[in-house]
């Protein structure tokens, strides 16, 4: 016979292991109907802006038809802009500049926050000191100003404006990835890492980080809504590319015919309302399914 109490499960454990937290966490994300509406949003936004050389093979800043076309007239489903521009191909294309920027300044934001934040959390003392200081200089600025200021010092292209966003909003994540360490530093399984001779850069990439993670990646989704925010007003105060289509510079190319042709600059604005939106529904989904009071109900 066969002893049943020493038999491994059919996958194995390690799969167990790694199967039960996939399915709880999605278990309990789809609990969230908001987040996955949100989810669905984000994600078709995401498709339109990768294939739009496919879905729409027509260059934005072409004009195309008379200026002030409203929507719907003419075959032209969104109307044209003060340049007779197709409002559709310059929405679709604005997603592509519009994600990238929001992304790679979120991604920014969240490595220079997280580096800081866990060395002050983890070493204390003079380096905590050191580094806070220097975070609470960053929180003291106006975030916009600054970002404005090294857009103009630089030349305005989209990496110099992900730069200026990353540089300028970090400081949240800071300060939640410094509270993390100094909480998870003193628990037992750290101390056992240390006791044993781990040194400091394994226990905060290795032992620390992945359970700091949870409140760290909902406020990354998070932080995606706040920098595509800095996109659209740095792009309607024309401190963007101005060879790049985006839905701020959609919404500043227009602004002063706003009471003429309202679609011009409410249409991008809802673009980026909906996106948004679904970036914040996304965290809210997030901070469900990591909360683990709310598997308990």
């Amino acid at each position: 016979m066969t002893d049943r109490s020493t038999t491994a499960p059919e996958n194995g454990p390690d799969t167990v292991r790694i199967e039960r937290p996939v399915v709880e966490f999605l278990r309990m994300y789809v609990r969230n109907w908001a987040a996955v509406a949100g989810f669905i949003v984000f994600a078709a936004i995401v498709f339109a802006a990768v294939f739009a050389p496919v879905i729409l093979a027509v260059d934005p800043f072409e004009m195309v038809w008379m200026p002030f076309t409203p929507p719907g007239q003419d075959g032209y489903v969104l109307g044209t802009d003060n340049l007779g521009r197709d409002m559709l191909t310059a929405i679709v294309y604005g997603a592509r500049a519009t994600l990238v920027v929001g992304a790679s300044a979120a991604g920014l934001t969240i490595v220079i926050g997280l580096t800081i934040g866990s060395l002050a959390g983890y070493y204390r003392g003079w380096v905590d000191e050191v580094l806070m200081r220097v975070t609470e200089f960053f929180q003291v600025l106006p975030p916009l100003l600054l970002a404005m200021v090294l857009v103009a010092l630089f030349e305005p292209t989209l990496p110099t404006v992900a730069i200026a966003i990353g540089v300028v909003t970090w400081t949240g994540v800071a300060r939640l990835a410094r509270a993390e360490f100094m909480r998870i530093r003193e628990l037992e399984f750290v101390k056992a890492a240390r006791s044993i001779g781990s040194r400091d850069r394994r226990i905060i990439w290795r032992v620390i980080l992945p359970n700091a993670l949870p409140p760290l990646i909902v406020n990354a989704a998070l932080t995606v809504g706040i920098a595509i925010l800095f996109e659209a007003a740095l792009s309607f105060l024309g401190l963007s590319d101005p060879n790049v289509m985006s839905w701020g510079k959609i919404i500043g190319d227009n602004r002063d015919y706003l009471l003429d042709a309202p679609w011009t600059v409410t249409i991008p604005g809802v673009a980026i309302f909906l996106t948004v939106l679904a970036v914040s529904l996304i965290g809210d989904g997030l901070n469900d399914a990591f909360n683990p009071r709310l598997r308990e109900r």
